[in-house]
């Protein structure tokens, strides 16, 4: 015989288990106000048949039945009034609760793991996912006791009054429920694809958008849009196809369980049975006004199903975030300078189920000493923006150690490695705020000389002072600033934080040629007693550096200086010609 053990809860109930209990209780006081709600209806049918009786009318008894019914109307609205506040009290907690644990998570994790996915999968799961479980624990779970609380009660009550028209009702309600269940089985199968086309197209768009700006110049723009295109085809095609499969059962299932059938069918029955003398024509009037009770609720299932489902869906993504490994700070080590060293450096990223883990640098030996240049080039893929990543601990090392001032920088608390570890890339990102927060997010006591200062090292404090508002001008608001603009912003933050090591990545590549060499001359100045690490692809831009590293699938495979690696005929010399056939006629013509 073979046991199981318990149960382990999924995503969704671990999630609300927090406010579990007061969900029950805002279903069960739902649950009583729907089948309070019932009330009024029967106390009228009770009323119809004092008014209808061929005795003297009992004119206390009817007036008792118009009270009873004004106060199970009155009691049935203060019951849902409480399962309300009970309900989005629990949910308002829950929220609260849960975006504070992603927010506080996030906060934790590598930096290379927003570098992966982007700002869109932390957004989703902070607001879009929490808002799908807002949705099951302020209204779907308890609105399903309604649904199921007011077909039991008049079920109950029809049946004590007429079990043959009772008997009529409940075969139409069947026959809905099971054209229904036909139409969505396999809902849970089709709804995962649903989501997953969905995000093809959303993914698809971003891209495009994101991108229509090089498309127009370069007049790309059907091969651009071309995967926006097939994924909007494809989900299209998917939407058409499983509509197509359900469409006649499911409008099958609306017409037996809506109101108007229901009531004319079991209208009409009952009037044949009280022709026959089988039925009391007043038993009619009770069918005409609760029959559609028995199925109305009904057609809110489908709608509930799906947020539940979209829930499920929410918490599982939730539960994935929230499993995303942290960044351990195993001491409190203080790096003692500048000088990085990389010692026997293994890096693979985290492979997809089933996949296997691809390494991508392989025992990476390297010192850059303060007060130097040094720029790492290679090929596309070579792995330098990884390899740049890892002195601002943006992921650790599957092998090997990083240390900065001699400290390992496992053992360095976050709040010293990000005073002592600059960095700017490609992907700039500046708040909704001034020039001036921007610049001294770093530093919020700078003072606005100091912000000046460091903005003129950037080369942008012309451009500030020619905003309306000048350094108070608000990013998005006052002014829109380009790409290379937003850059020098970033780079006089970085700048005026001061730290002693400083890691840029391709960080003049959006920028005009001649600012691009103010910048340059910026962190030539800034090198001195620093260690820069700079990333590029831009060949010219590196010529003046210290040293020169160039990478190769993972491994330093050259180190020199610029006329020395030319020298060799090497790897960097054989980038450098490639770039002149390629990329210096290009950039000649822009200039």
């Amino acid at each position: 015989m073979t046991t199981t053990g318990p149960r382990t809860p999924g995503p969704l109930a671990r999630l609300i288990a927090p406010v579990r209990r007061r969900v029950v209780a805002a279903t069960v006081l739902q649950g009583l106000a729907a089948g309070t709600g019932i009330a009024p209806l029967v106390l009228l049918v009770e009323l119809a048949r004092g008014l209808l009786a061929p005795a003297p009318l009992d004119a206390d008894r009817l007036w008792l039945l118009v009270g009873g019914a004004l106060l199970a109307a009155l009691v049935s609205l203060l019951l849902g009034a409480a399962s309300t506040v009970v309900s989005h009290r629990a949910d308002d907690d829950l929220q609260l609760a849960v975006r504070r644990d992603l927010a506080a998570h996030l906060s934790r994790v590598p930096l290379g793991w927003y570098s992966r996915h982007g700002s869109g999968r932390a957004k989703r799961a902070l607001h879009d996912d929490v808002g799908e479980v807002h949705q099951l624990v302020a209204h779907t779970v308890p609105e399903l006791a309604g649904v199921v609380a007011v077909p039991l009660v008049t079920l109950v009550y029809l049946v004590t009054v007429d079990w043959q028209l009772a008997l009529v009702a409940l075969v139409l309600v069947v026959a809905g429920v099971a054209l229904f269940a036909r139409a969505m089985a396999g809902g849970m199968a089709k709804m995962g694809e649903y989501a997953r086309a969905m995000g093809d197209v959303s993914s698809a768009t971003v891209e495009f958008v994101r991108g229509i700006r090089v498309v127009k110049q370069l007049g790309s723009q059907d091969q651009a849009s071309s995967r926006f295109v097939a994924a909007a085809d494809a989900f299209a095609d998917f939407f058409v196809a499983w509509s197509r499969s359900t469409t006649a059962v499911t409008v099958g299932s609306f017409l037996l369980l809506s109101a108007p059938t229901v009531t004319v069918v079991v209208v009409t029955a009952g009037v044949l049975l009280a022709a026959a003398g089988r039925t009391d024509p007043v038993d009619v009037v009770a069918f005409a006004l609760l029959a559609p009770a028995l199925c109305a609720p009904m057609n809110a299932i489908g709608a509930r199903a799906q947020q539940i489902t979209g829930a499920r869906g929410a918490a599982a993504r939730i539960a994935d975030v929230l499993a995303v490994p942290e960044l351990v700070t195993t001491g409190t080590a203080t790096p003692e300078g500048a000088r990085v060293e990389l010692r026997g450096v293994r890096f693979a990223y985290e492979p997809a189920p089933g996949d296997e883990a691809h390494e991508v640098l392989h025992g990476i030996d390297l010192t850059l000493e303060p007060g130097t240049v040094t720029a790492l080039v290679g090929p596309s893929g070579a792995g330098k923006t990884t390899l740049a990543t890892l002195p601002a601990r943006f992921a650790d090392p599957t092998g090997g150690a990083v240390l900065v001032g001699g400290a390992d920088l496992r053992d360095v608390p976050a709040d010293v490695l990000y005073r002592t570890v600059g960095f700017v890339f490609q992907d700039v990102q500046l708040l909704r705020a001034s020039i001036t927060e921007n610049i001294a997010l770093a530093r919020p006591d700078a003072t606005p000389e100091q912000v000046r200062a460091a903005a003129r090292a950037a080369r942008i404090d012309d451009r500030v002072e020619a905003m309306p508002r000048g350094y108070d001008s608000v990013v998005g608001e006052d002014v829109q600033l380009s790409g290379g603009e937003a850059q020098r912003v970033a780079i006089a933050r970085t700048l005026l934080a001061d730290p002693p090591v400083l890691v840029l990545d391709e960080a003049t590549a959006a920028v005009d040629p001649s600012a691009e060499a103010h910048i340059q001359d910026a962190v030539s100045e800034l090198a001195r007693g620093r260690t820069v690490l700079v990333v590029a692809h831009r060949l010219p831009t590196v010529v003046g550096a210290d040293r020169i590293v160039v990478l190769d699938d993972g491994c330093v495979v050259e180190d020199g200086t610029h006329s020395d690696l030319l020298a060799r005929e090497g790897a960097y010399a054989r980038l450098w010609a490639a770039w002149h056939d390629q990329a210096a006629p290009a950039e000649e013509a822009v200039r």
